[in-house]
């Protein structure tokens, strides 16, 4: 087999998603695990075939016993109400990050117990000088971490898990924290978070005075992601390339490179050079906030290492399944997060889809070109590789005859030039099977398939891929000019994505009914198979001793090449069953999930607030409030759209792309801040409102709902009309009502909404 550790990756995670499902016993499992493999070691010597399949079937079970024994304990509690303050005392375990008048760190309270400290700074105090390894005592106001009770919805208690954090605390500007005597934590890590304390410092002074750039370098460089607006990274998210402004694998391998060339030509040994770059891969991991993505990418490089040093084959997707099989057994609730899965993913993209093209398209070309005035080579390459050299020879010699320059810089003129064309070239081809790869997990995550992502990255990737070498020169030299280049780069990645952004279509895409999702993933896995299983041309090289006329000669009769049978048919059919499939994904030309007939009222959850959906029964849609967070007018803005990532996914999950009418029933945070989010979304062609004093709130509706061309319709008490098949009735406000300077609850819009029987008071 040519990547033996696939099949013992599939079966080990089809056991932990068996274990997620079924819940095994595990006593039970270690009875009967010692015997399964007892019995594969003896069939072993009779049946290979049985034997391989009993291993698989092993390792199966290895993978439930593995989850059952990591299986979470009980969440822990803390005996306080959400308005009580309590007295916490603990660890600083992640240092504060300070923005928009609030410091956010980390305490841990016991072992592998945590929560996530928030510290109002009252304006012109300086927030506390808290670092890794403190012990603090302060009074806070205590909220367990709590999901979003919505088919769809994230979990985020179990993503926070996974760090041990379980609460959110709370404490007032005008309470103290107190640094107690002693210290915590690991000296070791002490250091690690002195680093990533004085690179994010750096930084801020390379950059003062420019939130954008400094946001942007901390999330690209460090991974601290605490200042990056989500308005900063709109058109990076929807072009498909905000993976380039997030630590990421791409990141490790270009710095990894980088350290790998600094000590290359300053004449380190070439395993001791990549002895040290693995070092240094794993130093940046840890400084970066030791963050999934990175550990992974720096597990993969010392992986990448081992069989260098073994002398062993490195075939991009056996490595990859190898570390896989080592992070599942280390923590197999990764199996489960978004972020395992897009990284294996993009890279098992890579490995199945695009390099196979490659090989059997330019790559051929690209070895070529190595020494290309060097005529020696020709005989010892494949016949389209040495038929291409010899051409482009030729072609400078006929253009050195009219432009009475030297052959020889012309052949290696074309040679840059051919270069950079099938650089552009291998870059779409891996763009295109990263989309393509990823587009089921992005649809059913993000609700996004970006269709300009497969030439925005072309460029986007080399841009911000630049960044982070040339940003790190910055941070460890100081030298302002070094940052002013990586913040060109990263300008112009942005006009890169802003042009790319016209030619996005502006929706979101569906959940996909489960035959599609499975449909897609098989066609997928088949297309992969048919390409990288199936010979695309024999690489036999030439006679050493022909001429050049010989060499043409015989590649033009297709010497070396391979049938063109049924593998190519092969080919063409589940290609086209992936393009297909990929269109019917992105265009979703399915009903939403409706009940004909009824009147159906639902009360999503998005915590504080309201957000009501009503189907009507002839089908039409209305969307009561949007749900949203209070601020209270003085603190910073959350991070979290309750429009965008709780409705949003809630409807999409129910195969709602549109709705009629957006109702808004006061302007106060939490009915109107998702609103926005919501109105992009769901492009409504109404919007509903009573009255409507001036707030920040309001505002935000108004200007999104003219920007996306929504009628705004001012509702009155007195006013009854039929509405989809059931009768409305407005309540309230009075028609003579004026509205008050600021929103209230009182002035809210009301409404009767009667069919048949029944009638719901909103």
């Amino acid at each position: 087999m040519k990547d033996p550790l696939v099949a013992p990756l599939l079966a080990l995670a089809t056991g932990i998603l068996a274990s997620h499902w079924v819940r095994f016993e595990t006593g039970e499992l270690l009875i009967a695990l010692p015997l399964l493999i007892a019995l594969t070691l003896l069939a072993a010597r009779l049946f290979r075939n049985v034997a391989w399949a009993g291993g698989l079937v092993a390792l199966l079970f290895c993978g439930v016993l593995i989850s059952e024994l990591h299986r979470p304990g009980r969440t822990p509690e803390i005996d306080a109400g959400s308005r009580e303050t309590v007295l916490l005392s603990g660890c600083v375990v992640e240092p504060p990050a300070f923005y928009e008048g609030r410091d956010q760190f980390t305490v841990e309270l016991a072992p592998k117990t945590r929560a996530r400290v928030t510290l109002i700074v009252p304006d012109g105090q300086a927030p506390p000088d808290l670092r890794y390894g403190q012990k603090v005592e302060f009074e806070a106001r205590v909220r367990p971490l709590r999901n979003f009770h919505n088919p769809g919805a994230f979990d985020y208690q179990g993503y926070a898990a996974r760090s041990h954090i379980y609460w959110t605390a709370s404490v007032a500007g005008d309470r103290s924290i107190t640094v107690q005597p002693g210290g915590c934590g690991s000296k070791f890590l002490a250091g690690i978070f002195a680093l990533r304390t004085a690179a994010l410092n750096r930084i801020e002074r390379l950059y003062q005075g420019d939130p954008y750039a400094t946001g942007i370098m901390e999330a690209t460089l460090i991974g601290e992601s605490s200042k990056l607006e989500k308005i900063w990274t709109d058109h990076f998210r929807r072009t498909g390339t905000y993976h380039m402004l997030v630590i990421n694998g791409l990141h490790i391998t270009v710095l990894a490179a980088f350290l790998l060339f600094l000590l290359r030509i300053c004449f380190v040994p070439e395993l001791s050079a990549l002895a040290l770059t693995a070092c240094g891969a794993w130093l940046y991991a840890l400084v970066s906030g030791f963050n999934a993505p990175a550990v992974r990418a720096a597990g993969g490089f010392t992986l990448y290492l081992a069989c260098r040093y073994f002398y062993r084959r490195r075939r991009l997707l056996n490595l990859l399944a190898g570390l896989a099989i080592v992070y599942l057994i280390w923590d197999p609730s990764q199996l489960f997060d978004a972020g395992f899965q897009l990284s294996f993913l993009s890279v098992a993209a890579i490995a199945a889809l695009a390099i196979p093209l490659l090989e059997a398209s330019s790559l051929p070309f690209s070895r070529g070109l190595a020494g290309i005035t060097e005529s020696s080579r020709d005989p010892r390459l494949p016949p389209v590789a040495a038929q291409f050299r010899v051409e482009l020879r030729l072609l400078a010699e006929t253009l050195a005859c009219y432009l009475k320059i030297p052959a020889g810089w012309l052949v290696r003129t074309l040679a840059f030039v051919a270069r950079l064309a099938l650089y552009a070239y291998e870059m779409a081809v891996i763009s295109t099977a990263i989309q393509i790869g990823l587009a089921l997990p992005m649809a059913l995550y993000f609700h996004r398939i970006s269709l300009s992502g497969f030439s925005a990255n072309v460029l986007v990737v080399p841009l911000l891929a630049l960044v982070v070498p040339i940003g790190f020169v910055a941070i460890f030299t100081g030298w302002h000019f070094v940052a002013m280049i990586a913040e060109w780069l990263l300008d112009a990645g942005q006009r890169v994505a802003d042009w790319h952004l016209r030619f996005e279509p502006a929706w979101r895409v569906a959940d996909p009914p489960l035959w599609l999702a499975v449909g897609f993933s098989a066609a997928l896995v088949a297309f992969a198979f048919a390409v990288g299983r199936t010979p695309w041309s024999a690489r036999v090289p030439l006679d050493p001793h022909l001429k050049h006329d010989q060499i043409l000669q015989q590649a033009d009769q297709g010497v070396g090449r391979g049938p063109w049978g049924p593998p190519h048919l092969a080919r063409w059919v589940t290609g086209s069953a992936v393009v297909f499939l990929f269109i019917l994904l992105f265009w979703h030309p399915f009903p939403p999930e409706l009940w004909a007939g009824q009147l159906e009222l639902t009360a999503i959850d998005v915590g504080q607030g309201d957000s009501l959906l009503v189907a009507f029964p002839d089908g039409k849609l209305m969307l009561v409030d949007g749900g949203g967070i209070l601020t209270f007018g003085h603190h910073a803005k959350s991070k979290i759209d309750i429009g965008e990532d709780v409705v949003s996914p809630y409807l999409w999950r129910r195969s709602i792309r549109t709705v009629d009418v957006v109702v808004l029933t006061h302007a106060h945070d939490d009915h109107a801040g998702g609103l926005p989010a919501l109105i992009e979304n769901f492009h409504p062609a109404e919007l509903w409102t009573g009255a409507t004093p001036a707030s920040e709130a309001w505002s935000l509706v108004q200007q999104k709902a003219d920007a996306q061309g929504v009628k705004i319709i001012a509702m009155k008490s007195g006013r009854c009309f039929d509405f989809g098949g059931a009768h409305i009735e407005i309540l309230s406000p009075p028609s003579d009502y004026a509205p008050s300077a600021s929103p209230k609850n009182n002035e809210s819009l009301a409404m009767r909404l009667t069919y048949g029987q029944r009638s719901f008071l909103l």
